[in-house]
Protein backbone atom coordinates (compact mmCIF):
# COMPACT_ATOMS: atom_id res chain seq x y z
CA UNK A 1 0.00 0.00 0.00
CA UNK A 2 1.63 3.28 -1.12
CA UNK A 3 1.45 6.69 0.52
CA UNK A 4 -1.46 7.92 -1.58
CA UNK A 5 -3.58 4.93 -0.59
CA UNK A 6 -2.72 5.46 3.06
CA UNK A 7 -3.70 9.11 2.77
CA UNK A 8 -6.99 8.17 1.11
CA UNK A 9 -7.69 5.59 3.79
CA UNK A 10 -6.91 8.08 6.52
CA UNK A 11 -9.19 10.68 4.96
CA UNK A 12 -11.97 8.11 4.67
CA UNK A 13 -11.57 7.15 8.31
CA UNK A 14 -11.65 10.78 9.40
CA UNK A 15 -14.69 11.43 7.20
CA UNK A 16 -16.42 8.31 8.53
CA UNK A 17 -15.80 9.39 12.12
CA UNK A 18 -17.09 12.87 11.32
CA UNK A 19 -20.19 11.43 9.69
CA UNK A 20 -20.80 9.19 12.71
CA UNK A 21 -20.46 12.08 15.15
CA UNK A 22 -22.69 14.36 13.09
CA UNK A 23 -25.22 11.58 12.54
CA UNK A 24 -25.33 10.80 16.26
CA UNK A 25 -25.86 14.47 17.12
CA UNK A 26 -28.52 14.89 14.42
CA UNK A 27 -30.30 11.74 15.63
CA UNK A 28 -30.48 13.14 19.15
CA UNK A 29 -31.68 16.51 17.85
CA UNK A 30 -34.37 14.87 15.69
CA UNK A 31 -35.55 12.78 18.64
CA UNK A 32 -35.89 15.87 20.85
CA UNK A 33 -37.60 17.75 18.03
CA UNK A 34 -40.17 14.97 17.55
CA UNK A 35 -40.81 14.80 21.30
CA UNK A 36 -41.28 18.55 21.68
CA UNK A 37 -43.50 18.90 18.60
CA UNK A 38 -45.71 15.90 19.36
CA UNK A 39 -46.09 16.72 23.05
CA UNK A 40 -47.90 19.89 22.09
CA UNK A 41 -50.56 17.76 20.42
CA UNK A 42 -52.98 16.83 23.20
CA UNK A 43 -54.50 14.08 21.05
CA UNK A 44 -51.30 11.99 21.13
CA UNK A 45 -50.63 9.65 24.03
CA UNK A 46 -47.32 9.98 25.91
CA UNK A 47 -46.36 6.40 25.04
CA UNK A 48 -46.96 7.05 21.33
CA UNK A 49 -44.80 10.19 21.51
CA UNK A 50 -41.91 8.11 22.90
CA UNK A 51 -42.31 5.50 20.17
CA UNK A 52 -42.32 8.09 17.38
CA UNK A 53 -39.24 9.80 18.80
CA UNK A 54 -37.30 6.53 18.97
CA UNK A 55 -38.30 5.58 15.42
CA UNK A 56 -37.06 8.97 14.16
CA UNK A 57 -33.75 8.54 16.03
CA UNK A 58 -33.05 5.05 14.70
CA UNK A 59 -34.01 6.14 11.19
CA UNK A 60 -31.33 8.86 11.22
CA UNK A 61 -28.76 6.43 12.65
CA UNK A 62 -29.56 3.90 9.90
CA UNK A 63 -28.91 6.50 7.18
CA UNK A 64 -25.72 7.48 8.99
CA UNK A 65 -24.46 3.89 8.96
CA UNK A 66 -25.21 3.57 5.24
CA UNK A 67 -23.29 6.82 4.57
CA UNK A 68 -20.28 5.56 6.54
CA UNK A 69 -20.19 2.26 4.66
CA UNK A 70 -20.45 4.15 1.38
CA UNK A 71 -17.28 6.06 2.27
CA UNK A 72 -15.37 2.77 2.31
CA UNK A 73 -16.73 1.62 -1.02
CA UNK A 74 -19.26 -0.88 0.32
CA UNK A 75 -22.12 -1.49 -2.12
CA UNK A 76 -24.94 -0.06 -0.03
CA UNK A 77 -27.61 -1.08 -2.53
CA UNK A 78 -26.75 -4.73 -1.94
CA UNK A 79 -26.67 -4.12 1.80
CA UNK A 80 -30.10 -2.48 1.73
CA UNK A 81 -31.49 -5.41 -0.26
CA UNK A 82 -29.93 -7.84 2.23
CA UNK A 83 -31.38 -5.95 5.17
CA UNK A 84 -34.76 -5.87 3.46
CA UNK A 85 -34.71 -9.63 2.94
CA UNK A 86 -33.61 -10.18 6.53
CA UNK A 87 -36.36 -7.87 7.75
CA UNK A 88 -38.93 -9.79 5.72
CA UNK A 89 -37.77 -13.10 7.18
CA UNK A 90 -37.81 -11.72 10.70
CA UNK A 91 -41.24 -10.21 10.10
CA UNK A 92 -42.66 -13.57 8.97
CA UNK A 93 -41.15 -15.30 12.00
CA UNK A 94 -42.47 -12.67 14.39
CA UNK A 95 -45.78 -11.89 12.72
CA UNK A 96 -47.67 -12.50 15.98
CA UNK A 97 -45.50 -10.01 17.84
CA UNK A 98 -45.67 -7.53 14.96
CA UNK A 99 -49.46 -7.75 14.93
CA UNK A 100 -49.38 -6.80 18.61
CA UNK A 101 -47.15 -3.84 17.76
CA UNK A 102 -49.52 -2.73 14.98
CA UNK A 103 -52.47 -3.03 17.35
CA UNK A 104 -50.50 -1.11 19.99
CA UNK A 105 -49.91 1.74 17.54
CA UNK A 106 -53.64 1.83 16.75
CA UNK A 107 -54.53 1.85 20.45
CA UNK A 108 -52.04 4.61 21.22
CA UNK A 109 -53.24 6.62 18.23
CA UNK A 110 -57.00 6.28 18.60
CA UNK A 111 -56.94 6.00 22.41
CA UNK A 112 -60.10 4.01 23.17
CA UNK A 113 -58.91 4.16 26.79
CA UNK A 114 -56.31 5.92 28.91
CA UNK A 115 -54.33 5.01 32.00
CA UNK A 116 -56.70 5.00 34.97
CA UNK A 117 -59.86 4.19 32.97
CA UNK A 118 -62.20 1.41 34.07
CA UNK A 119 -62.75 -0.89 31.09
CA UNK A 120 -64.27 -4.16 29.97
CA UNK A 121 -62.21 -5.78 27.20
CA UNK A 122 -63.69 -9.01 25.91
CA UNK A 123 -65.06 -9.84 29.37
CA UNK A 124 -61.92 -8.82 31.29
CA UNK A 125 -62.78 -5.98 33.66
CA UNK A 126 -60.28 -3.73 35.42
CA UNK A 127 -58.40 -0.46 35.59
CA UNK A 128 -55.84 0.40 32.89
CA UNK A 129 -52.37 0.69 34.48
CA UNK A 130 -50.06 0.78 31.45
CA UNK A 131 -50.28 0.79 27.66
CA UNK A 132 -47.28 -0.52 25.72
CA UNK A 133 -46.50 -1.47 22.15
CA UNK A 134 -46.84 -5.21 22.76
CA UNK A 135 -49.26 -5.51 25.67
CA UNK A 136 -51.56 -3.54 27.96
CA UNK A 137 -51.62 -4.01 31.71
CA UNK A 138 -54.90 -4.01 33.59
CA UNK A 139 -55.57 -4.46 37.28
CA UNK A 140 -58.82 -6.32 37.86
CA UNK A 141 -61.29 -5.02 40.41
CA UNK A 142 -60.13 -7.90 42.64
CA UNK A 143 -56.59 -6.47 42.54
CA UNK A 144 -55.08 -9.07 40.18
CA UNK A 145 -52.68 -7.80 37.46
CA UNK A 146 -53.79 -8.80 33.93
CA UNK A 147 -51.46 -8.54 30.92
CA UNK A 148 -53.33 -8.57 27.60
CA UNK A 149 -51.64 -8.71 24.15
CA UNK A 150 -52.62 -5.67 22.11
CA UNK A 151 -53.73 -7.88 19.21
CA UNK A 152 -56.36 -9.46 21.41
CA UNK A 153 -57.51 -6.06 22.67
CA UNK A 154 -57.89 -4.56 19.20
CA UNK A 155 -59.89 -7.57 18.02
CA UNK A 156 -62.35 -7.40 20.92
CA UNK A 157 -65.17 -5.17 22.03
CA UNK A 158 -63.92 -2.41 24.35
CA UNK A 159 -66.25 -0.86 26.93
CA UNK A 160 -64.89 2.23 28.66
CA UNK A 161 -66.93 2.90 31.79
CA UNK A 162 -64.91 6.02 32.65
CA UNK A 163 -66.01 7.76 29.44
CA UNK A 164 -69.73 7.31 30.18
CA UNK A 165 -71.56 10.50 31.13
CA UNK A 166 -74.09 8.50 33.17
CA UNK A 167 -74.88 4.85 33.88
CA UNK A 168 -78.14 2.94 34.20
CA UNK A 169 -79.15 0.75 37.12
CA UNK A 170 -81.76 -1.95 36.59
CA UNK A 171 -83.25 -3.66 39.63
CA UNK A 172 -85.82 -6.44 39.25
CA UNK A 173 -87.94 -6.90 42.36
CA UNK A 174 -90.39 -9.76 42.79
CA UNK A 175 -93.55 -9.33 44.86
CA UNK A 176 -96.22 -11.86 45.72
CA UNK A 177 -99.23 -12.45 43.48
CA UNK A 178 -101.50 -11.66 46.41
CA UNK A 179 -99.92 -8.27 47.17
CA UNK A 180 -101.27 -4.87 46.09
CA UNK A 181 -99.26 -3.89 42.99
CA UNK A 182 -100.08 -0.18 43.19
CA UNK A 183 -98.90 -0.09 46.79
CA UNK A 184 -95.70 -1.92 45.88
CA UNK A 185 -95.02 0.43 42.96
CA UNK A 186 -95.63 3.45 45.19
CA UNK A 187 -93.18 2.13 47.76
CA UNK A 188 -90.51 1.67 45.09
CA UNK A 189 -91.08 5.16 43.69
CA UNK A 190 -90.69 6.60 47.19
CA UNK A 191 -87.36 4.80 47.59
CA UNK A 192 -86.13 6.17 44.27
CA UNK A 193 -87.26 9.71 45.11
CA UNK A 194 -85.41 9.58 48.43
CA UNK A 195 -82.06 8.63 46.80
CA UNK A 196 -80.16 11.87 46.01
CA UNK A 197 -77.69 10.19 43.63
CA UNK A 198 -80.45 9.17 41.21
CA UNK A 199 -80.65 11.57 38.25
CA UNK A 200 -83.96 13.17 37.31
CA UNK A 201 -82.99 13.20 33.63
CA UNK A 202 -83.53 10.61 32.24
CA UNK A 203 -86.62 10.14 34.35
CA UNK A 204 -86.64 7.06 36.64
CA UNK A 205 -88.88 4.19 35.57
CA UNK A 206 -90.82 1.94 37.98
CA UNK A 207 -93.18 -0.46 36.20
CA UNK A 208 -94.47 -4.03 36.17
CA UNK A 209 -92.01 -6.00 34.06
CA UNK A 210 -93.37 -9.53 33.91
CA UNK A 211 -95.17 -12.44 35.54
CA UNK A 212 -92.72 -14.97 36.90
CA UNK A 213 -93.22 -18.50 38.18
CA UNK A 214 -93.29 -17.39 41.81
CA UNK A 215 -93.66 -13.59 41.74
CA UNK A 216 -94.77 -10.52 39.85
CA UNK A 217 -91.57 -8.87 38.58
CA UNK A 218 -91.29 -5.11 39.05
CA UNK A 219 -88.58 -3.13 37.26
CA UNK A 220 -86.75 -0.19 38.85
CA UNK A 221 -84.66 1.61 36.20
CA UNK A 222 -82.70 4.72 37.21
CA UNK A 223 -79.62 6.63 36.03
CA UNK A 224 -76.69 7.89 38.07
CA UNK A 225 -73.17 9.25 37.60
CA UNK A 226 -70.42 6.69 36.84
CA UNK A 227 -68.62 7.42 40.11
CA UNK A 228 -71.83 6.70 42.08
CA UNK A 229 -72.91 3.60 40.16
CA UNK A 230 -71.86 0.77 42.50
CA UNK A 231 -72.72 2.50 45.77
CA UNK A 232 -76.11 3.65 44.46
CA UNK A 233 -76.96 0.15 43.20
CA UNK A 234 -76.14 -1.43 46.55
CA UNK A 235 -77.91 1.21 48.63
CA UNK A 236 -81.02 1.06 46.45
CA UNK A 237 -81.20 -2.71 46.81
CA UNK A 238 -81.02 -2.42 50.60
CA UNK A 239 -83.55 0.44 50.71
CA UNK A 240 -86.02 -1.47 48.50
CA UNK A 241 -85.90 -4.54 50.75
CA UNK A 242 -86.38 -2.47 53.91
CA UNK A 243 -89.24 -0.42 52.44
CA UNK A 244 -91.15 -3.47 51.18
CA UNK A 245 -90.72 -5.16 54.56
CA UNK A 246 -92.05 -2.04 56.28
CA UNK A 247 -95.06 -1.99 53.94
CA UNK A 248 -95.76 -5.66 54.62
CA UNK A 249 -95.23 -6.58 50.98
CA UNK A 250 -93.98 -10.10 50.45
CA UNK A 251 -90.83 -10.81 48.38
CA UNK A 252 -91.37 -14.48 47.51
CA UNK A 253 -88.63 -16.96 46.80
CA UNK A 254 -88.89 -19.77 44.22
CA UNK A 255 -90.82 -22.72 45.56
CA UNK A 256 -92.48 -25.83 44.22
CA UNK A 257 -95.35 -27.95 45.49
CA UNK A 258 -94.71 -31.69 45.33
CA UNK A 259 -97.71 -34.05 45.44
CA UNK A 260 -97.12 -37.69 46.35
CA UNK A 261 -99.61 -40.19 44.98
CA UNK A 262 -99.77 -43.46 46.81
CA UNK A 263 -100.57 -46.37 44.54
CA UNK A 264 -103.15 -48.89 45.76
CA UNK A 265 -101.53 -51.74 47.61
CA UNK A 266 -98.21 -49.88 48.09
Amino acid sequence: MDVDQLVDLGLNVVAAVAVLVVGWLVAGWVERLVRSSTKRNQRLDAALVSVLARIARWGVLAFTLIAVLDRFGVQTTSLVALLGAAGLAIGLALQGALSNVAAGVMILGLRPFRIGDAVDIGGSLGMVEDVGLFATKLRSFEGVPVFMPNGRIWGNEIKNFSRAERRRIDLTVGVGYGDDLDRALGALRAVVAAEPRVLVDPEPLVKVNGLGDSAVDLLVRVWTLPADFLATQMDLTKAVKERLDAEGINIPFPQRDVHLIREPGA
